[in-house]
């Protein structure tokens, strides 16, 4: 009998129906391909079944739900993350570290135990009035030409006593500027700030060089006075390492906190105080002199562990 007569459309067989029969519902090859492609979409969305082997180490390591690895994942991205803010001020400054802080109140009311100072290099952002190329305005010539920072007149530097290296650094503010030879205590010092001393009863007087007469905005005399908790001469323009910018209000008290847990193995303690304390700085600090600033930035996860990175590696400073 033929097709025709079998009631078959011409080109139909049993065969074609058997096999449709034996597989209902298949999908073409393109809905195959289309129901495949969606289970991988779903899979690298919930990071579930990312392999090495398949996806490249990279991939995997930016979606697998792996606690070890997300957790890698955090720190490393906080680390990058404190390392940008870093490079950051870094540029701005030009020092390294730009944040210290601050351990003895001889600056107050302007700047306190604590706080986080940002500092820069001398020679940037300089004021009206700076002394010849340091970088750096008295409050002699901020009085004259307007400049202040910190609430008086003039620039608050940093600087190492004496020019010795492993001392803490001292934050305090440039009062003027002397010439060497000069008398400096008949010629331009305050008698508020001299304490009844004359000129022969100060080493540092006759100036035995050209530099700057330094004192702490709370403290009752000038850091070249003896007995002064600077204890220091005449500062020159070298041992200068920066100014003061910016306050960041009690952040430095975790850097504090941290060398004060650590005994002091974090950073060099500050000296002994005395009855005029200096302010000193460390890469977050107390005390006599120093400068502290903090970066207030987020991190860690989050804020937390960024501003935590960037104190921890701020300067520790007296003053």
């Amino acid at each position: 009998m033929s097709g025709s007569d079998s009631g078959d459309p011409p080109g139909d067989s049993g065969d074609d129906r058997e096999r449709s029969a034996a597989s209902p519902g298949r999908d073409s090859p393109d809905d195959n391909a289309e129901s495949s492609q969606q289970r991988d979409d779903r899979k690298h969305a919930s990071g579930d079944g990312v392999t090495i082997e398949d996806d490249g180490i990279v991939r995997w390591f930016l979606e697998t739900d792996d606690e070890n690895v997300v957790l890698v994942r955090d720190v490393a991205s906080s680390v990058a993350l404190v390392a940008v803010v870093g490079l950051l001020l870094f540029a701005v400054s030009g020092l390294w570290p730009p944040l210290v802080a601050v351990e003895s109140p001889s600056m107050e009311p302007n700047m306190h135990r604590g706080d986080l100072i940002f500092i820069v290099e001398d020679g940037r952002f300089t004021g009206d009035g700076a002394v010849g190329d340091t970088g750096i305005v008295t409050m002699q010539r901020g009085e004259e030409t307007g400049y202040s920072e910190f609430g008086n007149p003039g620039d608050v530097i940093v600087f190492r006593p004496n020019g010795v290296t492993e001392t803490t650094p001292i934050i305090h503010r440039a009062h003027f500027w002397v010439e060497k030879n000069e008398r400096w205590v008949e010629t331009k010092a305050s008698e508020e700030f001299v304490n009844g001393a004359t000129c022969e009863e100060i080493a540092s007087c006759p100036a035995p060089y050209a530099g700057f007469i330094t004192k702490g905005d709370n403290n009752p005399g000038y850091d070249q006075l003896p007995g002064s908790g600077a204890r220091t001469t005449v500062v020159k323009p070298e041992w200068v390492t920066g100014k003061a910018m910016y306050r960041i209000p009690w952040l430095g008290h975790v850097r504090l906190t941290v060398d004060s847990f650590l005994g002091g193995m974090v950073v060099p303690g500050s000296p002994a105080g005395s009855a005029a304390p200096a302010t000193t700085a460390s890469a977050a600090g107390s005390g006599a002199s120093g400068t502290g600033l903090g970066g207030a930035v987020a991190g860690a996860t989050g804020i937390a562990g960024l501003a935590g990175g960037a104190v921890l590696a701020a300067g520790r400073y007296r003053s």
